[in-house]
C-alpha cells in the first residue's frame, strides 16, 4: 500500500497514528507530496480528484481517501488493534471522531486564511467564526466527553489529541488552555502515548 501525505496535515497525522496503533506501519510506503488548494500537483489528483491528502492506494490500485475511510480500512485489516469499538459504542466513537475532524477543519481553514491571503486581505471575521466553533467544541468536550476521553484510547480519542496539538502548532496565540484547563490536563496526560509522541508535527 502507498500513502500520499504531507507533513503538517492533521488528517494525515490521524492515519499515521492509526498505522502505529494497528501495527501496520511497515506495510505502507509513505510518499511525501506538497499540496495546497492552489497547487495540488499531479500525483494526488490522479488518485483523489479532490486533490487532498491523506490518500492511500491499495496494492490492487484502488484509491481510498478521507482520513475516516482510511482509518476504518486499517481497523478492518487489523481488527485486534481495536481502533474503534464494536456494537452500540461505535456510534458515539464515530461522533467523537467527527468532532475531532470538525476541529481540524476549522483550524486548517484558519491557517489557510492566514497563510495564503495577502496580509491586508485576511478576513478577521472569518478567523473569529472558525475559532468560535473550536472554542465551543472544546467546552462541549469538557462538559460531556471526558468519560470517553479518559476511557479506552481508541482512534477517535487519539484524534481529539491530534486536533488539539494541531491548534498548538498553528494557533498557539489563542491560548486555548487558559479557557479549557480540563482538556489541557487531559492532553498533557495522553501526549506521551507512542503513537502521538512519534507523530508530533514539527
Amino acid at each position: 500500500m502507498k500513502l500520499f501525505h504531507s507533513g503538517t496535515s492533521p488528517f494525515v497525522r490521524k492515519v499515521s497514528i492509526a498505522l502505529r496503533e494497528s501495527g501496520l506501519l511497515d506495510k505502507v510506503e509513505h510518499i511525501s507530496v506538497a499540496v495546497s488548494p492552489f497547487a495540488p500537483g499531479d500525483d494526488v489528483p490522479a488518485q483523489n480528484p479532490l486533490g487532498k491528502v491523506p490518500c492511500m492506494v491499495l496494492d490492487d490500485g484502488t484509491p481510498l481517501y478521507d482520513s475516516r475511510v482510511i482509518c476504518r480500512y486499517l481497523d478492518d485489516l487489523a481488527p485486534t488493534a481495536n481502533l474503534y469499538p464494536k456494537g452500540e459504542a461505535l456510534w458515539a466513537a464515530l461522533t467523537l471522531e467527527a468532532t475531532a475532524d470538525g476541529i481540524m477543519d476549522a483550524a486548517v481553514s484558519m491557517a489557510y486564511e492566514q497563510r495564503t491571503r495577502p496580509e491586508d486581505k485576511v478576513f478577521d471575521g472569518w478567523l473569529d467564526a472558525q475559532w468560535l466553533k473550536i472554542d465551543r467544541t472544546m467546552s462541549v468536550l469538557e462538559s460531556k466527553w471526558m468519560p470517553a476521553l479518559n476511557g479506552t484510547p481508541n482512534l477517535p480519542v487519539l484524534s481529539i489529541a491530534a486536533a488539539l496539538q494541531y491548534i498548538d502548532m498553528r494557533h498557539d496565540e489563542r491560548n486555548w488552555r487558559g479557557s479549557h484547563p480540563v482538556l489541557a490536563a487531559w492532553l498533557a496526560d495522553i501526549a506521551d502515548r507512542p503513537s502521538l509522541a512519534e507523530t508530533v508535527p514539527g
